[in-house]
């Protein structure tokens, strides 16, 4: 029989063991996406500096502008990896303007101060205890904004993606017909659907500022980091600075944004059958202990009444938390 203070050590072994394998799997992601995208770069790179040596000597042109099209998209990928590095953290007004509300600074405080008021007076409301009640004060005062920028964020991304390539598709067919890649844009901040809009309207905003056209594109990927935002903004930078068909390569992405939006769908179709089983596993303990409850209430009650049942509950809340996100890591794809 283990003594007591074994069982304490043993516990806080526990926790610092589980705690250690959140952070791994919550970092796993972004490690592993990192380490794949420099092995992407080095791919490129070294693709580009072989050289074919059926080519003849005296093509100097097309030399010139493949070394043209590298130095941009080296350019480009530095410029790439800073905004990565910038978008971790972004200001409040970029989570603003990409959640798209109209607010200012004093406003979002204003709204933070009144959802915490909501939930605290609603916690003391519901009979809580005052220090449940500043608990919930103070979830609604930090936490509750935050993930309502996070909401309305994704939900904009979402209809974003699903209006971007038809607006790409309007680019191509404008600049076929000969118009200037000006005029479909103009056409694009008129006649498509938010966000698309709204955000077409702000490029064609800086534009008439003075902004040149591939770094007001460029700006998009800030509002809207997305991956798609990104190869569109890279096309139209490349095209800007080193010429070339810009109809044949918006076309071309176009058909790459269909396909990952076919890619998504089926994703999400062949993940619901694990979304469901984890579901169904994360809510069994719950569903047992109140089925438990409602049979024989004198049985389960001591984890409520006594320090260790406590324990016990706590212990095992913060595995299942573990567990969950485990499942969640599992079941979530990232392409």
């Amino acid at each position: 029989m283990l003594s007591g203070n074994l069982v304490v050590f043993a516990i806080a072994g526990l926790i610092a063991l589980s705690i250690g394998s959140l952070i791994y799997f919550t970092l796993f992601s972004q490690i592993s996406n990192g380490v794949a995208q420099e092995r992407r770069v080095k791919q490129i790179n070294s693709r580009g500096a072989s050289t074919n040596p059926r080519t003849p000597a005296g093509n100097t042109k097309g030399r010139g502008k493949r070394k043209s099209v590298q130095d941009t998209l080296k350019e480009l990928d530095d410029q790439q990896k800073a905004k990565a590095k910038s978008s971790g953290s972004p200001p409040l007004s970029i989570k603003l303007q990409r959640a798209g509300l109209a607010w200012s600074k004093p406003v979002f405080f204003m709204f933070s101060a009144v959802m915490g008021v909501v939930f605290g007076l609603g916690g003391l409301a519901m009979g809580a205890s005052p220090i449940i009640a500043g608990c919930l004060m103070f979830a609604g005062l930090l936490g509750f904004p935050q993930w309502f920028i996070s909401y309305m964020s994704k939900r904009r991304q979402k209809a974003f993606l699903e209006e971007l390539p038809n607006a790409v598709d309007v680019i191509v067919r404008g600049v076929k017909s000969g118009l200037p890649i000006n005029d479909c844009m103009n056409i694009i901040a008129r006649e498509s659907r938010d966000p698309v809009k709204s955000e077409f309207g702000r490029i064609m905003e800086a534009q008439q500022l003075g902004v040149p056209l591939f770094e007001a594109v460029g700006r998009l990927y800030e509002r809207m980091p997305l991956a798609e935002a990104n190869f569109f903004s890279i096309v139209i930078s490349i095209q800007q600075q080193s010429g070339g068909s810009l109809s044949e390569a918006l076309g071309n992405l176009s058909k790459v944004l269909r396909d990952r939006k076919k890619m998504r769908g089926k994703i999400v179709a062949m993940s619901q059958e694990a979304k469901a089983s984890a579901g169904i596993i994360g809510s069994l303990p719950i569903i047992v202990m109140v089925l438990v409850y409602l049979s024989s209430p004198g049985y389960i009650s001591l984890l409520f009444t006594t320090d260790a049942g406590n324990l016990i509950l706590g212990v095992s809340a913060f595995w299942m938390f573990i567990g969950c996100m485990v499942m969640r890591k599992m079941i979530n794809f990232d392409f």
